[in-house]
């Protein structure tokens, strides 16, 4: 496996070389680590590793047409300011393409981006901020290369028409040029593998303040606390007129909350130390994937994550990209500047970016608190949560 650099470790001084010693260590690591680089120790620790780390390897889609589409236009590309900073753009595709996705709606040959996070992993992987781009914000799309090979016109539309046009290429062009950050690493999840995913672990609870029935999206369940399983989960991140305000930006913090548990879900120890509930959690994450090629590998993966096993959760931050209603169109989104800049600024300079409740007082990226000792301005607020806020209080 020569591309499983880093996973495997000779003993160490006074550490012993024995099968025990070693399944010890093995426990350990997965108390501690995220649920890929967990996984990854697994499978080259079993007996039957390469069949099982093959099967897995197998089933990540490389997208090398985004990458020879980007290469194109590298010139035009952002700089990364910070060595060892990571953004990667997470699409969330609508596509109703596939049979475990035709249920959703007709096939109509194009695809769109149903959610879109931007996420930035901190340079000493300390924190990782993870910021939604509602599908409705207006923005400059510029020409893309699209299925047909034929070239689009560059047009101002809302944002996931640029996934529609020209795919996930067109979609990280349209985010460099809005936030001039660079994206280092794009994945791509339908709608069939979110669905596997939260099988996987055994559902994902939330707590409902209300009844819920929404045919549209085939959602019906109780109040109080409540554990969706694939299917209900999707209707619970998609649905729009019968959760919160039916805006899209509540449907994002709703996302973003249900992302939040998933992953504590998954980062549990009743995941990470059992094979048999593990195994299909990545079976069902690397089915789903659709990535640029240098992650297009368990050991592209493993090496993105390895550094994320000690991160509190409460240093995982979660937001919605500060917009209000567009000008000329109430259904549609533009950015709040120049609150939205200094957001893109701290992630261009991998900067901490802090963020509060939405009953907090502190004011979506306005100056709180005092300045340092050193007389630098204090860090902006801006409306979030972190990993470890519960969905049930």
């Amino acid at each position: 496996m020569g591309d499983t650099q880093g996973i495997s470790h000779s003993p160490g001084a006074g550490s012993s070389a024995t099968g025990e010693g070693l399944r010890r260590r093995g426990r350990r690591r997965w108390i501690t680590g995220a649920a890929l680089s967990g996984a990854v120790l697994l499978v080259a620790a079993s007996g039957a590793g390469w069949a099982v780390y093959a099967r897995l390897d197998g089933n990540i889609t490389a997208d090398e047409a985004a990458a020879a589409e980007l290469a194109r236009y590298e010139r035009e590309r952002p700089t990364a300011l910070v060595r060892d900073a990571q953004n990667i753009l997470l699409i969330g595709s609508d596509t109703r393409a596939g049979d475990g996705n035709r249920k959703y709606g007709k096939d109509l040959g194009t695809e769109r981006s149903d959610t879109t996070i931007l996420l930035h992993l901190a340079a000493d992987r300390d924190s990782a901020t993870a910021v939604s781009l509602p599908r409705d914000l207006m923005v400059d799309i510029p020409s893309c290369r699209q299925e047909d090979g034929r070239r689009s016109d560059p047009v101002f539309a809302m944002f996931n028409h640029a996934f529609q046009v020209g795919g996930s290429a067109c979609t990280i062009r349209t985010v460099e040029k809005l936030t001039d950050i660079r994206v280092d690493h794009h994945m791509v999840v339908d709608f069939s593998g979110f669905k596997e995913m939260v099988d996987a672990v055994d559902g994902v609870e939330v707590c409902l303040k209300a009844p819920v029935d929404d045919e549209a999206a085939k959602l019906k369940l109780p109040a109080g606390r409540v554990t969706l399983d694939g299917e209900q989960a999707l209707g619970y991140v998609r649905a729009r007129k019968s959760l919160g305000n039916g805006s899209d930006t509540d449907r994002m913090e709703r996302q973003q909350r249900f992302l939040a548990a998933l992953v504590s879900k998954v980062r549990s120890g009743d995941v990470l130390l059992n094979p048999v509930k593990l195994y299909p959690v990545l079976d069902a994450a690397t089915s789903s994937l659709t990535t640029d090629p240098e992650l297009a590998s368990l050991g592209g993966l493993y090496q993105l994550v390895r550094g994320l096993r000690d991160l509190p959760t409460e240093r995982v931050r979660f937001l919605t990209v500060p917009r209000e209603s567009y000008v000329y169109d109430a259904n549609r989104d533009q950015l709040v500047e120049p609150e939205a800049e200094k957001l893109f600024a701290l992630l261009r300079a991998d900067r901490p970016v802090m963020v509060a409740p939405e009953n907090s007082q502190d004011v979506p990226g306005e100056d709180t608190g005092s300045a340092g000792t050193d007389g630098a301005s204090p860090a902006p607020t801006f409306r979030g949560n972190t990993a470890s806020e519960q969905t049930c209080g």
